[in-house]
C-alpha cells in the first residue's frame, strides 16, 4: 500500500490469477482509517484506474464503479503473469488531486518483456500516432501528438473524458506516474478536433518514458503507446497554462 496526504490505496487482495475481466475491489482510506465516500469528479469521473505490468506492458485505463461503504469494484485484464501497479488517481471532495498506488502480484511464470526503443510515430487500429517535440527534465516541454488514419490527418476527434486526448506517463525506472490532459478542450471555439493534440508535460528525470494516449474517434477508444526518451538539457521554455497530475 502507499500512502499520500493522509490518503491510502487499500486492495482486497495482492494476488490474482492471470485472465481477463479480474474483479478488482478497493478503499480509499482516510488518516483515520475511514473509507472515503465522497468525491470530486475530474474529467468527467470521480476515479481513475490505471493499471500497467511492471515492465510497462498491459495498460489499462478504467473507471470503477463507488458502491456502498467506500468500496470500488472495477473488471480488469491481467494477461500474463507478474507485477502489476495499480495508480489511483482522485481528488477528495473539497480537496486537492492525489494519485495512489498498489501492488498485485498475478502469479505463474513471469518474463518480462524489454522496453520498445523511442520512436517518433505508432500505430494502433489501422491509426498512426505521432510525436513532435522533446522532453526536458524538470521542466515543461512541448508535446504534440497528431493522429492519422490512411494516411489523412483525422480532424474529427471526439471528447472523451471532456478532452480530446489523455496522456499517461509512467519512467521506465520505478513507475513514477503522471497524467496530462492537453492544451484547450472541446467547445472553447480555439481547440480543434485534430489532428494534433498539444500537451504541455513536465518530467521529473532524465530517463525512458512510456507514453500512453487515449483518444476517440467514432465510438471508440483507443491507446498509442510510445516510448520517450527524457534527456537533461535545459531549453527555455514560454509559459503556458498546462494541466497534470503528479504520483508515484
Amino acid at each position: 500500500m502507499f500512502s499520500k496526504n493522509g490518503y491510502t490505496l487499500e486492495l482486497t487482495t495482492s494476488e490474482a490469477a492471470v485472465g481477463s475481466n479480474v474483479p478488482l475491489q478497493f478503499r480509499i482510506l482516510d488518516s483515520a482509517g475511514t473509507p472515503l465516500t465522497r468525491y470530486t469528479d475530474t474529467h468527467d469521473k470521480q476515479l481513475h484506474l490505471i493499471v500497467v505490468g511492471s515492465d510497462l506492458t498491459g495498460f489499462q485505463h478504467v473507471h470503477p464503479e463507488l458502491v456502498e461503504y467506500g468500496n470500488w469494484y472495477v473488471s480488469v485484464d491481467f494477461a500474463h503473469p507478474g507485477d502489476y501497479r495499480v495508480f489511483a488517481d482522485f481528488t477528495p471532495d473539497g480537496g486537492d488531486g492525489i494519485t495512489l498506488s498498489a501492488d498485485v502480484r498475478v502469479v505463474g511464470s513471469y518474463e518480462p518483456r524489454p522496453l520498445p526503443a523511442a520512436a517518433t510515430a505508432t500505430t494502433v487500429d489501422g491509426y498512426t500516432v505521432s510525436i513532435e517535440g522533446a522532453a526536458h527534465a524538470g521542466q515543461t516541454s512541448k508535446l504534440t501528438l497528431s493522429v492519422s488514419r490512411d494516411g489523412i490527418p483525422v480532424t474529427d476527434l471526439r471528447p472523451y473524458l471532456a478532452a480530446y486526448g489523455h496522456l499517461v506517463a509512467l519512467s521506465a525506472s520505478g513507475l513514477a506516474y503522471l497524467h496530462f490532459h492537453p492544451d484547450g478542450y472541446p467547445g472553447d471555439g480555439v481547440t480543434p478536433a485534430g489532428p494534433a493534440i498539444t500537451f504541455y508535460a513536465n518530467v521529473p528525470s532524465a530517463e525512458d518514458y512510456r507514453l500512453f494516449l487515449d483518444f476517440k474517434h467514432g465510438e471508440v477508444v483507443r491507446t498509442a503507446e510510445f516510448t520517450l526518451t527524457a534527456d537533461s538539457e535545459t531549453t527555455p521554455v514560454s509559459e503556458h497554462a498546462h494541466h497534470a497530475h503528479h504520483g508515484h
